[in-house]
């Protein structure tokens, strides 16, 4: 039967590619040929683009937009850690860490036309490390690469960098643009204003439209030297509102919420509707303020007893949130020494009563509110039971970056974040050590910092990995930081629809769309 591999609601949605008439015409010969179709993935988007340039664009719901049309070395293996080649086959490290030589694919091309090799690979580091652009620090290490023939490259370091391959495994990592679109493009800014909405990679589709303010759309590209996508064309509208995305779905007008789906409303999905979900890096952490109550240790762990994550995150999260273990997501780092909260309720209430009255604000930001709302009220709820009054405050947007130099900001402030990279350095030194970007109140704990420095230059990922947990530890017991819970990343999509490929190091919701397709 015509399309019988498809599920039923999804038949509607093809677009033949062949007139009525011709349709039958050729039933009524008997010579039933395979159909061209047209068959199209719909995937709203929160929210809008600032840039498409890979090097300039620091998106987060569009990720996969750039990552499908632009590729770099390699990427992690979708569910985990592990690293594997893209445009690079295979790769060795000198004795001394500091020189990686690649071996690239060969056959690939550029959208243009433009065959890919290794001067391609050398111009597109180059303008990432060399220009003025948001994600150069991605290669703040690199000291010198060169195209030692067609298909080889050579990186070399200032310094030895065990987390240099996560690095280049990341989704904001070094892609390789077209050499011509950037000569022919190159202007006064490297290209950088025409790159901002147009875009030539190697990836399985290019970028057909980009609608400010409205949408955008991906083809296939069919010179794809890979296994060539299922779908041809993605449709990625603009809705801001995951109510609007919800019902969106529900009218099968798209074909997924890729993220925030309302937690309360995952057990109870309409016929037709399923879940894909997967560990991510989504990391729920407070942030504690230097003047706060809670850097006295008697109130902090008060504190911890009422807002034990085991006591909430089923009514939070369903089956998809889980206690932290530590200040690292368990997809990187899962600890020998688990973090345990206290449980002594009465010890609690007994220190409020002695040092009370205790009050507190929980901060959260606007972009955040959606998700971590009900993880505040039930803090709130559980303070409340031990006699801590606490309230919550929404900063606007951006304002949790002027915490540091902000007397007033809220005691505790909460945030659900995601590192660069899966090697622990890209959390730790994101987040939490003195000069950090995201550490919010700029707080400094220095023989944490320095176990924090010397895992960072071991390659024996046991001994690495027991020095970062040591320094969590450390951060926790010293009321730098509370972890408090991981979250799936959780995608509500059509029956059938299989394949998404989530990679942990990518924002929630960031489906693969090479590789995703509806089942036979």
């Amino acid at each position: 039967m015509l399309f019988s591999g498809l599920p039923a609601y999804r038949q509607c949605t093809l677009r033949l590619a062949v007139s009525a008439a011709i349709l039958i015409g050729v039933i009524a010969s008997g010579a039933l040929n395979p159909l061209q179709a047209q068959e199209v993935l719909r995937l709203p988007i929160a929210t809008d683009f600032d840039s498409f340039d890979p090097d300039n664009a620091f998106e987060m719901d569009g990720l996969s937009a750039i990552n499908n049309v632009y590729e770099g070395l390699v990427e992690y293996v979708p569910g985990s850690a592990e690293i594997r080649g893209l445009l690079a086959t295979d790769w060795t490290i000198s004795e001394d860490g500091l020189t990686y030589t690649f071996n690239l694919v060969q056959g690939a091309t550029f959208h243009d036309g433009t065959p890919f090799n290794a001067e391609a690979v050398v111009t597109s580091f180059q303008r990432r490390k060399d220009s003025d652009l948001i994600l150069s620090y991605f290669l703040w290490n690199m000291e010198k690469i060169e195209a030692v023939d067609d298909d080889t490259v050579a990186i070399t370091l200032g310094m030895p960098q065990p987390s240099f391959l996560d690095s280049l495994a990341s989704p904001w990592s070094p892609k390789v643009i077209s050499p011509a679109a950037l000569t022919e493009h190159a202007g006064t800014d490297n290209a950088a204003s025409w790159l901002d909405t147009n875009a030539v990679g190697t990836g399985p589709f290019t970028l057909a439209s980009f609608d400010r303010g409205q949408g955008y759309s991906l083809e296939r590209f069919d010179g794809y030297y890979g296994k060539p996508s299922f779908f041809d064309t993605v449709e990625l509208p603009l809705m801001p509102e995951v109510s609007q995305q919800v019902l969106s779905l529900q009218a099968q007008e798209t074909d997924a919420v890729p993220a925030n789906y309302p937690w309360a409303q995952l057990a109870a999905l309409r016929p037709g509707l399923e879940i894909t979900s997967a560990p991510s890096t989504s990391l729920i952490i407070g942030f504690v303020k230097p003047e706060s109550p809670l850097t006295d240790p008697d109130i902090r762990a008060a504190f911890l007893t009422a807002v034990n994550p085991g006591n909430w995150v089923a009514d939070a999260y369903g089956a998809y949130g889980h206690t932290a273990k530590s200040l690292y997501p368990t997809i990187m780092l899962d600890p020998k020494t688990p973090l345990e909260f206290p449980t002594d309720t009465a010890a609690a209430e007994a220190t409020v009563a002695a040092k009370g009255p205790i009050t507190l604000t929980i901060g959260i930001s606007t972009e955040e509110a959606n998700s971590l709302t009900r993880v505040t009220d039930l803090m709130v709820a559980e303070l409340a039971g031990i006699g801590i009054n606490a309230t919550v405050t929404i900063l606007p947007s951006g304002a949790a970056f002027g915490l540091k130099d902000n007397p007033n900001g809220p005691d505790l402030y909460i945030g659900k974040l995601t590192p660069d990279a899966l090697h622990p350095e890209n959390q730790a030194a994101i987040f939490f050590t003195e000069k950090a970007p995201i550490n919010f109140y700029g707080r400094a704990l220095p023989e944490a910092d320095a176990l924090v420095n010397e895992a960072g230059t071991l390659t024996d990922i046991a001994a690495r990995n027991a020095l970062y947990e040591q320094a969590s530890q450390l951060y926790v017991d010293n009321g730098l930081f509370i972890p408090f819970v991981e979250v799936d990343d959780v995608v509500v999509h059509p029956e059938g629809l299989i394949d998404l490929e989530l990679r942990a190091a990518y924002a929630p919701g960031n489906i693969d769309y090479g590789s995703v397709r509806w089942a036979d």
